[in-house]
């Protein structure tokens, strides 16, 4: 299988609900390394149609999930102003139509007002970050029952979907923003219930060292760019990922950070 024919089969699936046999299924050839060659032409084919890059999402930042999903290390994707959804009042109403075997995950969302140095300093990092917001990453798999290996979910830009992100707050106005970045609680509803619950420790240790993790990987990539200053970046699910559908209401409540909850509803597509 070439990288134009995996590009090509996954440009066709984009919006859709189709599903797709895996690459690595059959060409046991796909390594992580064509996966990224896919990728890039799938990314230089979005933007040629008009698509905006606004960001990046990593993906299996969450230890916890790692042997459910097969997989050993983190991913990351784009995102594009095409999937980013600014919520309102605390809330937002998604159409699932368009997403093969959605799940929903609630993440920690990072603005940058300057180009981010590579380095583990968090603190050093944080100054680079002008706002942090809570968010939720609609993330879908085009490979029926989520099973895959690792390169058919890189070649896939991740298993981004969407990206929802609540209200912005300013690091400024989070005290000892660093620590409790690594040491807040969320709790993850399913209408009235409580589903799952996460720490901000849980993905990489925190969602700054989160990032470093996608930093140092973007260096040994120059097919990509590094982050720079206006980019968001979203950076792993806190809890487990689950199946949404329509009809359903999910909602969050943080504490041990400033952040506010987020609500999402889901609803079918229109017609």
């Amino acid at each position: 299988m070439t990288a134009d024919t995996a590009a090509q089969e996954l440009l066709a699936t984009l919006g859709t609900s189709r599903s797709l046999a895996t690459f690595t299924a059959r060409d046991p050839a796909f390594d992580v390394a064509r996966a990224y060659d896919v990728a890039a032409r799938v990314h230089a084919a979005r933007t040629a149609r008009g698509e905006k890059p606004v960001g990046r999402k990593i993906g299996f930042t969450n230890r916890h999930l790692w042997e459910e999903y097969g997989v050993r290390e983190p991913i990351w994707g784009f995102v594009y102003d095409t999937t980013l959804l600014q919520a309102q009042g605390g809330g937002a109403s998604v159409e699932l139509g368009g997403f093969a075997e959605p799940r929903i995950e609630p993440e920690i969302v990072l603005h940058f007002q300057a180009a981010p140095p590579v380095t583990r300093d968090e603190a050093a990092l944080l100054t680079c970050i002008d706002w942090i917001a809570h968010g939720f990453e609609i993330v879908q798999s085009p490979f029926p029952g989520w099973k895959f290996q690792a390169a058919d979910t890189v070649a896939v830009n991740g298993l981004h979907g969407m990206l929802v992100v609540g209200d912005p707050v300013p690091v400024a106005s989070i005290p000892d923003c660093v620590r409790r970045l690594r040491t807040f609680h969320i709790a993850l509803q399913k209408g009235d219930t409580v589903v799952a619950e996460g720490d901000g420790a849980n993905v990489l240790d925190s969602p700054l060292l989160a990032f470093a993790h996608l930093a140092s990987m973007l260096v040994n990539l120059p097919a990509f760019p590094p982050v720079a200053a206006g980019e968001i970046v979203t950076t792993g699910t806190l809890t487990a990922a689950l199946p949404i559908g329509p009809g359903e209401t999910w909602s969050t409540t943080l504490s041990g950070i400033d952040l506010p909850g987020l609500t999402l509803t889901f609803k079918r597509a229109a017609g």
